[in-house]
């Protein structure tokens, strides 16, 4: 049996708001919009449908596996834009990114409150 992730909703409090923030952070392709979504695509064929719900939504959290070449980009946009951001997933470490699993990451929100993490090594237990 074959299981791939394609899609996911991402409530946004202001979806083109929400998409743009991502595509210029992870540094991709502008976001596709349509009347009900603002659709970011992924490598793999994966998408984030960014969507607004119109109703009060918890915070959720993202990760996503980067190059370092990437994270030194993602990271340099952080701290260009003076955006908080943590080392660890309690916000205890803040301004600075961890070392963890032989790679880096880093945690940091946004616009509509959800938690981002890139990282350059998957977790490992």
């Amino acid at each position: 049996m074959t299981t791939l992730f394609n899609h996911t909703i991402v409530a946004a409090r202001d979806k083109k708001e929400s998409s743009t923030f991502f595509t210029e952070m992870f540094g991709l392709a502008p976001a596709e919009d349509s009347p009900i979504f603002s659709t970011v695509r992924l490598d793999g064929g994966v998408m984030l449908q960014f969507a607004e719900p119109g109703i009060e939504f918890p915070p959720q959290h993202y990760a996503f596996l980067v190059t370092e070449e990437d994270f030194d980009a993602i990271y340099g946009r952080i701290t260009e834009r003076g955006l908080e951001h943590w080392a660890d997933p309690r916000g205890e470490v803040s301004g600075r990114y961890n070392t963890n699993h032989g790679g880096r990451g880093v945690y940091f929100c946004d616009p509509s409150g959800h938690y981002l993490e890139a990282i350059t090594q998957p977790y490992r237990d």
